[in-house]
């Protein structure tokens, strides 16, 4: 199995790319979220893989993370969860927010993707629970800024700006980048606002 790609980047949009490895050209479908951080063309890059084996294709999945590797591989452990499906969920959520909304059972948060139901996000929930373990490296300040997502404010503060039309995951984003304890719920709606109008 190759676990890894190291090389040249050559071709990046909408959610592929091609990487050459001596003089081999390498397609992988990516997730979305990994496009903004690519090298520009022609820069070096290490990429880690996953191969799935159909009876008429090879499909190469690449990742810029570890944790993102990790969690792809245990997402396509669960029923009616395929590797595309698994990169969609990685398009939108971090390897941490899927590590927590699993561990939590937030299921608002999982059946925030596009394509990922109420019922699927239960699935996932339930055959991953006690399968997670840590991920390769976590930032101990990072989860528990994501715990945070458990306080009744930021709660108020997600419904608010869900209200006005964003999608869970991406108020989740915003609210994260902002939210320092004892803040008001006002601030905290503004704040987020102003962050995702840069998003």
């Amino acid at each position: 199995m190759i676990n890894y790609l190291k090389g040249t980047l050559e071709y990046a949009d909408e959610g592929s790319l091609i990487i050459e490895v001596n003089g081999v050209g390498y397609k992988l479908a990516v997730p979305l979220s990994a496009m903004e951080k690519l090298p520009p063309l022609g820069g070096e890059l290490k990429i880690y893989t996953y191969l799935q084996v159909k009876e008429d294709e090879l499909c190469l999945y690449g990742f810029l993370s570890k944790e993102e590797q990790s969690v792809f591989e245990k997402l396509i452990t669960v029923s009616g969860i395929g590797p595309k499906g698994a990169i969609n969920i990685l398009s939108v959520l971090s390897p941490m927010d899927i590590y927590m909304a699993i561990v939590s059972a937030d299921i608002k948060l999982l059946s925030s993707v596009s394509g990922i139901g109420k019922k699927t996000a239960q699935r996932i929930v339930l055959e991953l629970k006690d399968k997670m373990g840590n991920l390769p490296v976590m930032d101990l300040n990072e989860l528990q800024t994501v715990s945070l997502e458990n306080n009744g404010l930021v709660e108020d503060a997600l419904s608010a700006l869900m209200a006005l039309g964003y999608k869970r995951a991406e108020a989740l984003q915003a609210v994260r980048q902002v939210y320092t304890e004892g803040m008001e719920l006002e601030a905290v709606i503004k704040a987020s606002l102003k962050k995702l109008s840069t998003i």
